[in-house]
């Protein structure tokens, strides 16, 4: 039977890109349905991002374009935010929710929120474990499944995990300081606030799927190679 000939922890996989797949959709459909939903004020999002950023105090953080219509992000070793062309020149709700958010990293850059901190500190060692730890396994298994190769791999992946479980309070807080930041400096109107949490949210979701995706990946490569000794045939 075909069950039989399939690994039963692919399955575990499968899950994962089930729900990195539904996160995405979700995300893009609210972006694409905000995005056209154009802001009472007419504000751009580098305009909403200048306003937040000078009302707290943050005059030093500056603002960049991108070529392009995605990347954005904060930059904590530049103090820049910089925003994908269509947000930064845009004046929908998107446009506003997605700089405001971004504006929410540079305010707890500003605080030393410790998440952020921890996120910041992990990223020089996750650049690298991220990239060997699957090589790693291969390459135990390839030299006559060599034990310390492979748990090497398997801890390498997981701190590449951790990583993603670190980011995830990282961004649910710089969607509700966006959020905040929008309603109480007048720059939505309530039924545009309602818009921009629909967005942020949808966005939010795309980093617990893509946490839960590599956590299932980690579980299986454990029970697949964490036991120990040479997998039978």
């Amino acid at each position: 039977m075909l069950y039989g000939l399939i690994d039963p922890t692919y399955y575990l996989v499968i899950i994962g890109m089930i729900l990195c797949l539904g996160a995405s959709a979700l995300v893009n459909s609210s972006m694409r349905k905000y995005s056209t939903v154009r802001c009472q004020r007419g504000i751009t999002g580098a305009e909403a991002a200048r306003d937040i950023l000078n009302r707290e105090g943050l005059y030093n953080v500056q603002i960049e374009c991108l070529s392009g219509d995605s990347g954005d992000h904060y930059d904590p070793r530049t103090n820049t935010v910089r925003l994908a062309a269509s947000n930064y020149n845009g004046c929908s709700v998107t446009a506003v929710g997605v700089a405001a958010h971004e504006c929410g990293h540079a305010i707890q850059h500003a605080k030393g929120y410790a998440p952020l901190s921890i996120r910041s500190a992990l990223v020089p060692v996750v650049n690298i474990a991220s990239s060997v730890g699957i090589p790693l396994i291969f390459l135990g298994i390839f030299l006559s499944w060599n034990q310390i190769l492979i748990q090497i791999g398997i801890w390498a992946f997981a701190l590449a995990v951790l990583f993603q479980l670190v980011t995830l309070p990282v961004e649910f807080n710089a969607s509700r300081r966006a959020v905040q930041k929008v309603a109480d400096y007048g720059l939505l109107t309530d039924s545009e606030q309602t818009g921009c949490k629909k967005v942020l949210t949808a966005a939010a979701l795309t980093y617990v799927a893509a946490a839960a995706s590599s956590a299932l990946q980690l579980l299986r490569l454990v029970l697949l190679f964490g036991g120990g000794r040479r997998r039978r045939d």
